[in-house]
């Protein structure tokens, strides 16, 4: 018997088999993908672009071979003659099947794009940027002083802004001599000049003076999105910021599945390199376009990722960072030129700075976010989590600071639950459970009223109900722990058992009914089983790493959490607390820092010293290895249990305290008696 091939779609991580000859846009439609087409499969509209990957997947099982696909054809040919098609792309609508296959849905394709939740955090920066605009006046040659004219600017700019040496790279020396006769000998220079000392590096020259400004490109390179916010280099005024999907997913959505991927492929690190480079220069092009400014006038970029990525920006191999001991290829800061990570889409001289890593798994992510929140500067002890695909959690204080990374893996952002999609309009991010109707209501991204009040049905007509995101499937799981719908184990209870017709029949386990659109031909929106054994296995991760570094310091608790992160700016605390994702504190002691890892790359992008000052500090941070440690287990498994099976939350007691419910085969569901939320 002849299997089906199999096709799995990025990001959704949704999967099926289908007959050899399926179009691609048709198993999209019908596993639910998030795939737009307008023009009905006739390859006009070339809304459904999609990107294949070919190779080895360990993670998904499967091999795709180049073949996994139709041939290209005319149809698509003619698309890409008249308006160009990206390389490597197909027309969802004209490939079809013939194989086992990975299908990346890139964001413009997606009906529902996502809101890149990264935006720029309000935040007072000292202003002492490596790159700075000076004008200066330069002697004319002189027939009895036969100098050249690069050695006259470098006396001038000594005399008049005390900069001690200079380098000039040829292109803008290329530029020297036209400037400076056509501004009249009086000119504007861009210089860099490197927190470490040494020369200034001209980057630039215009002829008089200039003031159109100097911008640069603070960027957080995560392993799902990258966000970017454009700078003004004389005030730190950000006038732009957006992001995209990283298109690496396609390659695999964790990190040791994109460090596998480079294993089993020859040249897949490569492969993986070149997506991302493409990605930035789009992106840029993208702000640039926004803030409406000249792209040559941005002269450094800044960088904040964990260390895969960094070293797959870097164009290095991170097999090594896939086994123990988990080296690096280098941990220190970098400072490089942009064009040597191809960025074509900034000034041809700009600069690059890398912040450094502080080990194998925990990045310079992490590093930003200790320049942004400063733990080694905190009178008392401070958990700070940035909640991502990876956890990067530090705990410490002003004697000490520790550091781990945890796998949490995407369920967090939506990803591998069955109604789940990334933050875009029509999601679900909000939900509350009534204890004693055990009915939900709830909010949509781009709709501020709930479900419940007048007039929503028809201001939701627009976007309609689409799926669950991450801050609403934990605010889901908790949810139905606080209203009895789920047991401290986490088994979803029946209808008999739970009072409720919401709770369903799903094989030999239970489904909670959120919204059910099914009527109107829209989506039955469901928590299963599955979703919470998912939930349960990232925040088990979560707070054993937590916990790991608590044991180290030898503490038992916290005094405070700083929750960052793009996605640890929408957890609300109490919901994460039921859920057991964090220590037990009082709710005032736990807060958002926002997107701390973009603030952080903000702060060395603006203020040259703050690259000194977090070079010195991550020396200090000591790093504990969650991989290798055999504590982490026993944690994982105890904060398996929603909030925790020892752990006591004596906190959270107060504020929410929990149904005493068991729904293990042959129970009745009571458990004890069952009590009311307060709050």
């Amino acid at each position: 018997m002849t299997t089906d091939p199999l096709v799995i779609f990025t990001p959704s991580g949704k999967r099926g088999r289908f007959p050899v000859g399926t179009p691609v846009l048709t198993a999209a439609r019908q596993l639910g993908v998030d795939l737009d087409s307008v023009c009905g499969g006739r390859g006009i509209c070339s809304r459904c672009q999609v990107t294949p990957a070919f190779g080895d997947f360990p993670k998904h099982g499967i091999t795709a071979r180049p073949g996994a696909l139709s041939d290209w054809n005319a149809v698509e040919q003619r698309y890409k003659d008249k308006r160009g098609l990206t390389e490597g792309r197909r027309l969802g609508c004209q490939a079809t099947i013939q194989g086992d296959v990975v299908i990346d849905v890139p964001p413009e394709s997606q009906v529902h794009k996502q809101v890149i939740r990264k935006a720029a955090d309000a935040r007072p920066i000292t202003m002492d940027p490596a790159t700075r605009a000076c004008f200066v006046e330069v002697p004319e040659p002189d027939m009895h002083d036969p100098t050249g004219d690069l050695e006259r600017l470098k006396q001038a700019l000594k005399d008049q802004w005390q900069v001690a040496d200079l380098r000039a790279g040829l292109p803008v020396l290329a530029k020297l001599q036209s400037a400076l006769r056509k501004g009249n000998w009086q000119g504007t220079v861009a210089l860099f000049q490197d927190h470490r000392g040494g020369p200034a590096q001209l980057l630039d020259i215009w002829p008089g003076f200039h003031d159109a400004g100097l911008y640069g490109l603070a960027i957080d390179l995560g392993s799902t999105t990258i966000a970017a916010h454009l700078c003004d280099l004389a005030d730190g005024h950000v006038l732009a910021s957006s992001g995209v999907m990283n298109p690496q997913i396609r390659f695999g959505e964790d990190l040791m599945s994109r460090v596998s991927y480079a294993m089993m492929n020859p040249g897949g690190a490569g492969e993986m390199t070149e997506a991302v480079r493409v990605a930035l220069n789009g992106l840029i092009q993208t702000l640039t376009a926004e803030a409406n400014i000249d792209p040559a006038l941005i002269f450094e970029t800044t960088f904040v990722c964990n260390p895969v990525m960094h070293h797959l920006l870097l164009g290095l191999d991170p097999v090594e960072l896939g086994q123990a001991p988990f080296a690096l290829a280098t941990s220190d800061a970098l400072t490089l030129p942009a064009s040597a990570l191809d960025l074509t889409t900034v000034n041809p001289s700009a600069q690059t700075y890398i912040l450094p890593c502080i080990a194998g798994h925990v990045g310079a992510d992490a590093a930003a976010v200790a320049l942004a929140e400063q733990p080694h500067k905190s009178k008392d002890l401070v958990l700070v989590v940035d909640v991502g695909t990876n956890a990067e959690i530090l705990l410490g204080n002003e004697s000490r600071v520790l550091a781990c990374s945890s796998p949490t893996g995407p369920a967090f952002e939506g990803a591998q639950i069955s109604s789940g999609q990334r933050a875009a309009p029509g999601a679900i991010e909000r939900i509350e459970i009534d204890p004693a109707t055990k009915e939900p209501r709830f909010r949509i991204i781009g709709l501020d009223m709930w479900s419940d009040e007048d007039g929503f049905t028809e201001a939701a007509a627009n976007t309609g109900i689409t799926g669950i995101c991450g801050s609403g499937i934990i605010e889901a799981v908790a949810e139905m722990r606080m209203a009895g719908l789920l047991d401290p184990s986490g088994l979803i209870g029946s209808a008999e058992q739970t009072g409720t017709e919401r709770c369903i029949p799903e094989g030999r386990t239970h489904s909670y009914v959120i919204w059910d659109g099914s009527a109107e031909g829209g989506p039955l929106i469901t928590v299963t089983q599955s979703d919470i054994r998912a939930i349960q296995l990232a925040k088990s991760a979560l707070y054993a790493g937590a916990r790991l570094l608590m044991d180290e310091m030898g503490v038992d608790h916290v005094d405070r959490v700083v929750l960052a992160g793009a996605f640890g700016a929408h957890i609300s605390p109490k919901h994460a607390m039921v859920l057991g994702m964090i220590p037990d504190v009082p709710l005032d002691k736990v807060q958002s820092a926002g997107n701390a890892a973009g603030t952080g790359a903000r702060i060395a992008l603006c203020n040259a010293g703050a690259r000194a000052e977090i070079e010195q500090v991550v020396r200090q941070i000591t790093k504990v290895e969650t991989a290798i440690e055999p504590r982490f287990q026993e944690h994982f498994v105890a904060a398996n249990a929603i909030p925790h099976a020892t752990d006591p939350f004596p906190q959270l007691s107060r504020i929410a305290p929990l149904p005493e419910v068991s729904f293990n085969a042959g129970g009745d569901g009571s458990g004890g008696r069952r009590r009311r939320r307060r709050g």
